[in-house]
């Protein structure tokens, strides 16, 4: 069994969010693959179903994303999941806006929702980037604006992206993950 994790805040606020990219893209895979979120278990939503004949569980951990690697913890403790079974769908700002970049192991790059997870867990999981790109810089404010960037809404191209060629480069990187 696999596990796929994507990472976002809960709550209204926060839904189309480009911090919430984990989220939505769990959505719309969960959507492709006709799986229904059914329970809230690990501290999270939760719902299982299969990816090209092998079991898959997914998950949106509701504990905000600072605390992220608890709910993905229990999970993977529950299923008995091993580390290199653990996919994490999460935003990137230093990959390109639009663009999808997939790993296995790695730093967390500053993400917080990362760090968590590899604090319950380890480092050597698979984690697929969806890029957000930096945000602009204005000249009254030079530095890092990055906090109100990757919480602010997503625009209605951003939206379509995520829905259109983000998904289809997701589902061309789980295939890369999953045996043949």
């Amino acid at each position: 069994m696999k596990l796929l994790v994507g990472l976002g805040n809960p709550g209204p606020q926060y839904e189309t969010t480009r911090h919430n990219a984990g989220f939505l893209m769990a959505d719309l895979l969960a959507e492709k693959l006709g799986i229904s979120w059914g329970a809230r278990k690990f501290d999270g939503e939760f719902a299982k179903g299969s990816l090209w004949g092998e079991p898959l569980a997914l998950l949106k951990p509701l504990t905000f994303m600072n605390l992220s690697g608890r709910a993905v913890a229990k999970a993977m403790q529950f299923f008995k999941i091993a580390v290199g079974d653990l996919i994490v769908l999460h935003d990137d700002i230093d990959v390109p806006a639009g663009a999808v970049r997939a790993r296995a192991g790695g730093g967390h790059g500053g993400h917080n929702g990362i760090r968590s997870i590899m604090a319950e867990i380890g480092g050597e999981f698979h984690r697929i980037k969806l890029g957000l790109g930096r945000p602009p810089v204005e000249a009254d404010r030079p530095g890092s604006q990055v906090s109100q960037w990757v919480l602010g809404p997503m625009s209605d191209e951003e939206l379509a992206s995520l829905q259109g060629e983000m998904l289809e480069a997701v589902m061309l990187r789980l295939k890369n993950i999953f045996p043949a």
